[in-house]
């Protein structure tokens, strides 16, 4: 069976276009979906600082270029795609528990759930009342999600990925894996993926 290993975090509405179309490209091509949460902020202080600037200093006609080409994604994805009046958000604790989620077997429908409430409904995932209120709707317990984001195991699982997508060559996220070795960044490269992935 073919791999697809899938690096995101739920801050990225790039990564939420192509999280919205995954997993149709993976039962279509029989490929297995390997979810790797990370820290974005973490890849991009390590090897793509220039991020920082560009959102600083944005070019005036690629950044009314930018929100055309995310409303005219989003609306092609199905989604709903606003601007969250706190950007970029701090998504640590989302993405602490998205290991949760994934050890529960829940990790699609809690992503989907964090990312919906983020770039839809505009509310500050880090904020406790409103991962509470994630957890309540897919299945995760309040109680047991607070105290295991907080240990270091979680911590450390999530900066492994972190590290491990920077040391294969990634920069960003969404970071997609076919059969480990053949990259592909964004969500625009997904027909290149299920084209890779027909041909394993």
């Amino acid at each position: 069976m073919a791999t697809l290993e899938f690096y995101f975090d739920c801050s990225s509405p790039w990564t939420y276009l192509a999280f919205s179309q995954v997993e149709a490209v993976a039962e279509r091509t029989g490929a297995e979906i390997i979810w790797k949460p990370i820290l974005v902020g973490g890849v991009f202080n390590a090897v793509n600082k220039d991020v920082y600037e560009a959102r600083a200093n944005p070019h005036p006609l690629k950044g009314r270029h930018y929100v055309k080409d995310l409303r005219d994604w989003a609306r092609f994805c199905g989604i709903k795609i606003g601007n969250p009046p706190v950007f970029p958000v701090n998504s640590v604790k989302a993405m602490r528990g998205a290991f949760l989620a994934l050890d529960e077997g829940k990790l699609p429908a809690y992503a989907r759930d964090v990312f919906k409430t983020y770039w839809g409904d505009l509310e500050d995932i880090s904020q406790d009342s409103v991962l509470e209120a994630i957890c309540g709707r897919v299945g995760l317990d309040w109680a047991d999600f607070s105290a295991r984001i907080k240990e270091q195991d979680i911590k450390d699982r999530l900066r492994h990925n972190t590290d491990d997508v920077i040391e294969r060559g990634g920069f960003g996220s969404p970071t997609m894996f076919v059969n480990t070795n053949d990259m592909y960044f964004g969500n625009d490269r997904l027909p290149l993926v299920e084209a890779a992935l027909r041909n394993v």
